[in-house]
This record gives structure tokens, sequence and C-alpha cells, in this order.
């Protein structure tokens, strides 16, 4: 008997003639879910356990081995006592689910998409009709409160909703324009930020003789856009109602490569004529240009900062307080790294925030607001300073409450920055990946969707979960490219190298990823990312491998000075000088490597036997017990937070060196 599963709704299993199976309890479900989110991989008890309860109970294993032999027996009901199980197996430390890669309808249902987009119109019609009736409501339906279903969830939805507008072009390509627009006009009245569905839609109008509504849905695009994300449309779209106009041959193939060029020259010209010379929309348009130009490459994101501040002072010397706001304000590109790559820079935008703040009038925008105190928990990372937090916290309430999706993307990155001050936040920065790439994917926010994503990378290596942090490089690295995010490839190929630090027994191939990596990306215009990283994550390879210092030369630590010098001149066996060093060496800034320098800073007071600086390194990594070493930041590791804590009580339970 094959049993199939389904996710595209509420979990559910039926039998080999299709009957529903019973599942017991939502825990069984849950159990079930997790495992299928898996794909065949093996899931330990104790990801089980932490996956369906926040506060597990001391009893939660035996409820974890209940329920598992609960849906054995409801899944294969006719196998004899004592026969292992063939489709629900225990495999090392937990279970894995064994099932035909056409059992679960959401497996089927990718296959089925992907077939569709080499399939010649009329078939893709015909297949991707099929795959859409397989759902029945959203994937993995009561399991709303769990972030690894939301997250599958999300990323299945996204699949649904191209697929709608794969099969929706599919049929304009079969001349079926007229049928098309009615579900085109329901689609983008459910997701208005997709602007595929708006060009889709406004094609279609275009076709079944309705030129001047399919201008209209494009203005209507356009002012959606603008107004509720603070967006210009995208190239495709303002395209597309170009060759409306001019009523060009073949509207919706594409243009010839001078096209791009041509429109760009033909815009920024009308732009000219039409918009005052220091008028506010200049600014205004010149930070929604800024923001576009921050996440096109190096280059760009040098010319975006050199920019920034001279963009702020002009909107303040124009006297407008909400103008000046929405300058400061609507620079909300994502941001990952949590060291500023302009401290400076960073503490006047946090200035002009405040201000802006203090200007704002009664009655002004609330969602203005809200991206000036995101600003403020943006740039105030990796500081001490007691304003951040808050207004990140504030920020999130508020754009909670107004419901505007751009803006709580925004709010929750000043939330993740703000998320640093202990160690051990692992799992909060996850939930927050979680729910930026669930509302991202959602809402047609490629570029926060993107963040997210490395947000969960990040969080999962941490956590040793290497598994989970390998989807989340490969969905980064699918979003650059269909968004055109170069830099992404900087965070996913770092991350590749501290994988392999991780999990090799040996150095070597770590070293040569980590020499390649930053070979490869040594001119990225993100200098808190470049300098001092490739010496200090060397440093920690060594460190964690057991292997003693190379102290021959002296490469540029760049801000990591202060914690990589105690142990370089321990290397050179000038103790003295390694220890009048470690007393002068301060706290780590509260960021993603915040652990990896407190580790440093604990082998080098065990090595001088520095007993109040192995205290408070004690005391500072001790919530992080469960995690790597600086595996949070995606880039480097210096092992378990566990060995050196271990290493610490060994040395603090000795008597004190004479």
């Amino acid at each position: 008997m094959q049993v199939r599963f389904g996710v595209l709704g509420p979990v559910v299993a039926w039998d080999g003639s299709g009957a529903p199976m019973d599942l017991k309890g939502p825990k069984h479900r849950a159990v079930l879910a997790r495992l299928l989110v898996a794909r065949g991989r093996v899931v330990p008890v104790d990801r089980l356990v932490d996956d369906l309860w926040q506060e597990p109970s001391p009893g939660a294993v035996g409820s974890v081995r209940t329920f598992v032999a609960a849906l054995r027996r409801a899944l294969e009901p006719q196998r004899p006592p004592r026969e292992p199980a063939r489709l629900l197996v225990t495999e090392g430390p937990g279970y894995a689910l064994r099932v035909a890669p056409d059992a679960v309808d959401a497996w089927q249902f990718e296959d089925a998409v992907a077939v569709a987009s080499e399939a010649p119109p009329q078939a893709a019609v015909e297949r991707l009709d099929r795959a859409l009736n397989w759902w029945r409501g959203p994937a993995f339906a009561g399991l709303d409160d769990e972030p690894w279903a939301l997250v599958e969830r999300s990323r299945l939805e996204q699949l649904r909703l191209n697929a709608i507008e794969q099969r929706a072009e599919a049929r304009l390509a079969v001349g079926r324009a007229s049928e098309v627009v009615p579900d085109l006009d329901a689609h983008v009245a459910e997701h208005p930020w997709r602007e595929e569905a708006w060009r889709l839609l406004a094609l279609a109008l275009y076709r079944a003789g309705r030129q001047g509504d399919a201008l209209a849905v494009l203005r209507r695009a356009r002012g959606l856009l603008l107004e509720q994300l603070g967006i210009d449309p995208s190239p495709r779209l303002r395209r597309l109602e170009t060759d409306i106009l001019r009523q060009a041959d073949g509207v919706s193939d594409s243009p010839t490569a001078a096209g791009p060029e041509r429109v760009w020259a033909e815009t920024a010209a009308a732009y000219d004529r039409a918009v005052a010379s220091g008028s506010g929309s200049r600014l205004e348009s010149t930070v929604g240009l800024l923001r576009s130009l921050a996440v096109t490459g190096a280059s760009g994101l040098e010319a975006a900062r050199q920019q920034r501040i001279a963009v702020i002072a002009a909107a303040e010397q124009l006297g407008d307080a909400d103008l000046t706001a929405q300058v400061v304000g609507g620079y909300d590109v994502p941001a990952i790294w949590t060291r500023s790559d302009d401290p400076a820079q960073a503490a006047q935008i946090v200035t002009a925030a405040e201000r802006a703040l203090t200007a704002l009038r009664p009655g002004s925008s609330e969602a203005t607001r809200a991206r000036l105190l995101a600003t403020i928990a943006v740039e105030s990372r990796g500081t001490r300073a007691a304003r951040g937090p808050e207004a990140a916290q504030e920020a999130q309430r508020i754009a909670r409450r107004l419901g505007d999706p751009a803006l709580l993307a925004f709010a929750l990155n000043g939330v993740f920055m703000q998320t640093f001050h202990r160690a051990g936040l692992a799992p909060e920065r996850d939930q927050i990946g979680a729910e930026l790439v669930a509302l991202s994917a959602q809402h047609g926010l490629g570029t926060f969707e993107i963040l997210g994503h490395l947000v969960r990378l990040q969080a999962r290596s941490a956590l040793a979960d290497f598994a989970t942090a390998n989807q989340h490089a490969n969905a980064a690295d699918r979003l650059a490219a269909r968004h055109d995010r170069p830099l992404v490839g900087v965070f996913t190929q770092w991350y590749r190298a501290l994988r392999l630090a991780a999990t090799e027994p040996s150095p070597q191939a770590a070293e040569a990823a980590y020499r390649d990596a930053a070979r490869q990306h040594a001119n990225v215009g993100m200098p808190g990312v470049e300098r001092g990283l490739l010496p200090l994550a060397l440093l920690c390879l060594r460190m964690s491998h057991g292997e003693p210092l190379r102290c021959d030369d002296e490469p540029d630590w760049g801000p990591y000075t202060p914690w990589a010098r105690p142990l370089v001149l321990l290397g050179r066996d000038r103790l003295a000088d390694a220890a009048d060093v470690l007393r002068q060496t301060p706290d780590p800034p509260r960021d993603l490597l915040f652990e990896a320098l407190w580790c440093l800073t604990a082998q080098a007071a065990i090595a001088l036997d520095d007993r109040a600086a192995m205290k408070r390194a004690r005391i500072e990594l001790t919530p992080a017990v469960r995690e790597l070493a600086g595996a949070g930041s995606g880039m480097l590791t210096v092992g378990a937070v566990a060995r050196h804590l271990d290493d610490l009580d060994t040395a603090l339970s000795r008597a004190p060196r004479e």
C-alpha cells in the first residue's frame, strides 16, 4: 500500500485507495510535517523537541517517541509486530520519513512547475492547471506558530504565485488574453506588490483590445508602489507602458539591447524638464536612486554611501521637516553585517534621524516616524547606545499596527541589528529571519527575502545546523541571481568556507576556501566586512583545530587587533607583553563576532593565568553554551563555546600560579 502525503493545505495522509488516514492529534501532525520538510533526511530527536516546544518539558523526548509510535501504527496498519518500519524509520540520533518523490503533493507540485517551464504553451497551461488544483489551502495549515513550517510555507507560496503567473503567460501565448484578465485582476488584488502580475494583467488587457484599461492598470501599479513602498516600477513595467503608448509590434517581446539605455535617457530627460531644480521631489527621487545603487555591487555601494550624507544635508537646508524625515528614513537598504562600514557616518545619520524625529509635526505620518526609528536601530548597530533597541521595538510596533509589509521588513532589520545584547541569541535571530523570509516572499520584497535567508544562514550556523544553513545559502544565491544582487555572493562564499572549518577534520580545505573568498571579494565596498577578517578567520581556524599560531608575519588585524594581539604575543613567547596587552583588552563589541572574540580572550587569559579575565569570559560566554563561537557571523568559527567553557572551568579549578 502506497501512502501519499499532502501539505498543500492541512497536513494529511491518504492510503492506497485515496481515503484519509487518522493521524491523531496536532502534535502527531507536527512531527509528520517536520519530517516531510526534512525530505528524507534524519531529524535528531533533540531537534524535534526544540521545534515542537518553545519550552520543552522534561518528558518531551518521551512524548516525541510516543507520537512516532502512533504515526507508525497509522501509516503502516498492516505491519506485523516487531517488524521494522518502512516509512517512518529510526536512524542514528533521530527519525526520517522514507517516501517516494511522487508521494508528497508539494514535491509533485515543484516537479510539475519545473516541467511546465520547459513545455510548449498549451502543454504548460494544462500541466499548471492540474498542479494548481492540488492546493487545498495555505501550505502546512494549522502550523502557523512554527518557524520551520512558516519558512517552507513561504517558499511553497512563492512557487504557487509564480505558477499562477507562469500559467497566465502561457495562456497569453496561445491567444487566450480575454479569459486571463479576470484571474489576473483577482491575483493583483490579493498580491498587489507583485510587479510581474501587474505587467501580465496590463499585457492581457492590451491584447484583448483594451488599451485604455491596460494603461490605467500600469498607472495603478505605479501609484501603489510609490505611495506604499516608496519605490519606482521596475524597468520591465515601465518599458511595457512605453510600448503600449507607441503600440509597438510584439509588445511582449524583449526590447533590443539598446532599449534600456534609450528608455533611461528619455525618462531622465523628461524628469529634468518636468521637475524643478532644487525641489524636494528631486531629493526624494535621489534617495530612491541611492537605495537601488547600493545593492548593485561594490562601486554602487560606495557611491551610495558617499552621497547619502550630502542628500540628508541638502534636505535639512530646505527646512521642511517632513521632507527631511522622508529622506533620512527612505534609505531602507537591508543590512546583514553588524559592524558599520563607516562608524562616523553612521553616527551622523543617527543624529540626523534623531533631529528629524524631534522636528516632526503633530499628525505627521506614523510610517515616516517608524522609518526614522528603524534607521536609528540599523545605524546604531554594534554600539552600546541605549536608543537602538528602543527604536527597533517601537518601529516594529508601528509597522505591525499599520500592516505595512515593506515597513515591517525594514523594522525587523533594525530588530535583528539590536539582537546582540548578550551571547547565545541565535535562536531569536533565527525567528526574525524566518519572519523576514515569509513576509518578503508573500509581498514580493526580494531584497529583504535575501536578507531573511542570510539571517537564518547565520543563526543556523551558530546552532551547528549546516543542513538548514545550506538551504538558506542556496536560496539566497538563487534570489540574488534573479534580482541581480551580486554582493550576496560575498556572504555565501564565506559561509561555505566556514562550513568546511566547522565540519572538516583537517583545516587545509577551509584555509584554502577562506583565502579564495578573501581574494575574490577584496574590493566589494564593505570595509566593515573586509578589513582584518581573513587573518581573524585563519587564527580561529588554527585555534579550533589545536594548531600552533603562525607568528612569523604581522597581518592587518583591522578592528580585531585588541583581541588577536595577546595571542600573537603569546605565540612569540613574549609573556609579559601579552599579559600587559590582555589587561588593556576591552570587552568585545556586541555584534556577530561577540562570542568568537570572547573565546580568544578566554584562551589568552588561560595561557596567562589571568583569573579576572577568565571569570569575565566565563560569565559572558555561558548563555551561548550550545552554539559554535563566531559561526553566527556566517563567516568563521573558533569551535564550540562549550569547549572553551570547559577549558575555563579546568583552568579556574587549578591553584593560581605563583
